[in-house]
C-alpha cells in the first residue's frame, strides 16, 4: 500500500526538478555522492535537498515492504522522469541511503 506521503513528497521533489545545488561544504560525503550520482545521469532537482528527501522517501517506502520496482513505478508516474531514469534514482538512493534493501 503507497503511504499519503510519498506522493506528496515524490511530487514536490520531482516535479521541481530543474538543476542540482551545487552541495554545500558541510553536507557529508553520502548526501554528495547521491546527488553527484543523480547528476551524472542528467536527473536534476530544483535543490539538493528535495533530492535528499526524495531519496530517503524510497528508503521509507522499502521498509513498509514495497517493492523496488513499485517505488520506481511511483517515481514515473509522479515526476518527468523515464522509467529508466526512476529506476536509477530509486537504486542510488538504495545504495546511498539504505542498503539494507540491496539484493
Amino acid at each position: 500500500m503507497r503511504s499519503p506521503l510519498t506522493g506528496l513528497v515524490l511530487a514536490v521533489a520531482l516535479f521541481g526538478l530543474v538543476e542540482v545545488a551545487a552541495p554545500s561544504a558541510d553536507a557529508d560525503a553520502v548526501d554528495n555522492n547521491f546527488l553527484a550520482a543523480l547528476k551524472s545521469k542528467g536527473i536534476n532537482f530544483a535543490s539538493g535537498q528535495s533530492a535528499i528527501i526524495a531519496g530517503h522517501e524510497v528508503c521509507d517506502e522499502l521498509d513498509l515492504g514495497r517493492q523496488p520496482s513499485d517505488v520506481a513505478s511511483d517515481v514515473t508516474k509522479n515526476s518527468n522522469l523515464d522509467d529508466y531514469h526512476a529506476g536509477f534514482f530509486v537504486g542510488v538512493s538504495i545504495a546511498a541511503f539504505c542498503p539494507r534493501h540491496s539484493s
